[in-house]
């Protein structure tokens, strides 16, 4: 886990998921304009996941 990509899905979550894929990019961004803290929450799971 990049400390670094932690804090850049804090502060903007679809940009800490660029290199994840399309899909990963667009449901980030869309639970981010739904509310701050969906896009967060979303952004960490995918940056955790330890299978990509």
């Amino acid at each position: 886990m990049n400390i670094f990509r932690v804090l850049l899905a804090i502060i903007c979550p679809p940009l800490s998921v660029i290199d994840k894929g399309c899909g990963s990019i667009l449901i980030t961004f869309l639970l981010w304009l739904c509310g701050w803290v969906p896009g967060v929450i979303a952004a960490l799971v995918i940056v955790n996941n330890p299978k990509r």
